[in-house]
């Protein structure tokens, strides 16, 4: 399931990225603090391009659990003005600054075209290497869906845009992660109070 919900929240994307507003807004601030909505919309066009490549790579030898490649990764918890996010904006915004809003969107098109076949052939074995570690196909896919969904709403509100509806898999598959990710870091007690008990809930429970 999570491959259909991975295509169809690219085509989501992509839907935002052909906006004519994004063409009025490249170069103002995004919704995310030291983000321009032109980096911004190149991290959210990365999440389907780069993935054309990773696929494209030759197939790592052993992977690790989908919640391990987030816990393990030091910009889930150390905030925004960390070296690794600073870093994340730092080449969003460069990439941006050679591109525009229109080849921006021609390239997630082209990137989902060849998806729709390179997707569907990955044997579920295949493990994606990602350098220091690899994760299974689907799991990697996974973390794309829930970057794709997170930050297509990101862009939306940069746009002073309604978010364009997701696929109910790609947004159920970024709940159930961002659930388990939230509990990883607060404690599964405190997000069940959080969903059914706010008045003895922390103040907030993030999962990035």
């Amino acid at each position: 399931m999570i491959r259909p919900a991975f295509l169809g929240a690219a085509e989501a994307a992509t839907a935002l990225l052909r906006d004519p507003m994004l063409t009025a807004r490249w170069s103002s601030p995004s919704a995310l603090p030291d983000f321009s909505t032109a980096g911004l919309a190149r991290h959210l066009a990365n999440q389907v391009t780069q993935t054309v490549t990773f696929l494209a790579a030759p197939a790592g030898e052993s992977a690790i659990p989908v919640l391990e490649h987030f816990t393990g990764n030091a910009w889930v918890t150390s905030g925004v003005d960390s070296a690794d996010n600073i870093d994340i904006r730092r080449r969003s915004e460069q990439t941006a600054a050679v591109t525009t809003p229109r080849e921006l969107a021609d390239a997630v098109d082209a990137a989902i075209a060849e998806l729709r076949a390179t997707v569907a052939a990955q044997s579920p074995d295949r493990i994606v290497d990602l350098g220091d570690w690899g994760l299974k196909v689907d799991d990697f896919l996974l973390t794309r869906v829930m970057e794709l969904v997170v930050h297509t709403d990101d862009l939306a509100v940069s746009l002073g845009l309604p978010t364009p509806p997701m696929p109910a898999t790609a947004t159920e598959a970024t709940i159930q992660l961002l659930s388990s990710l939230a509990a990883w870091r607060h404690g599964s007690l405190n997000v069940i109070r959080a969903l059914a008990r706010q008045e003895r809930a922390l103040t907030a429970i993030s999962a990035l």
